[in-house]
């Protein structure tokens, strides 16, 4: 009896909340104003973003060639000692197999550490770029009369979308 008493006030309740939205739905709707923008896009296309990319395109080049290069030599010197390890002494053996064990798990951390360094400057890059960008989706919605502002709907009619205005001026902002 008590578990129908409690599925009774919660259908009840559920029921009062829908009806109060479908009533309040069309004034609702009435006052707003919502446009929509494609990010990736805006992303993509704005030359501060297109900047930003070459920026850190230069700081991590150098870095990752001479990574490309470190490997390739370590590769190398690995398969010569492969090959010669038989005729070495056991205590050459010994020694070079430890240098080269050591200079693996170093190459590795710097592999690590270069990978963790460039992900930590691609999310600051991108938090930079999504700070001036929503600056000016802002800036374009407040000038429009825009009440709400929907990031990459699903479906969007082409009047409400502000993606190209806002490019635009990202673009003479430059």
């Amino acid at each position: 009896m008590r578990e129908t008493m409690t599925m009774l006030k919660t259908v009840l309740f559920a029921t009062a909340v829908a009806a109060c939205a479908w009533v309040a739905t069309p004034a609702l709707a009435q006052e707003l104003k919502i446009a929509s923008i494609r990010s990736n896009e805006l992303l993509q296309q704005s030359p501060q973003f297109k900047q930003g990319q070459e920026k850190m395109k230069q700081e991590f080049e150098r870095r990752a060639n001479d990574l490309e290069a470190e490997a390739k030599k370590l590769g190398e010197d690995i398969k010569a000692f492969q090959r010669e390890a038989e005729l070495l002494s056991s205590a050459d053996r010994a020694r070079k197999e430890k240098d080269l064990n050591t200079r693996k798990i170093d190459f590795e951390y710097k592999t690590r550490q270069f990978q963790e360094e460039r992900q930590t400057r691609e999310r600051q890059l991108f938090a930079e770029m999504m700070t001036k960008i929503k600056g000016v989706i802002e800036a374009v919605a407040k000038e429009k009369g825009v009440t709400m502002v929907i990031e990459n709907p699903v479906y969007a009619a082409d009047e409400l979308d502000i993606t190209d205005e806002v490019l635009a001026r990202l673009q003479s902002a430059n």
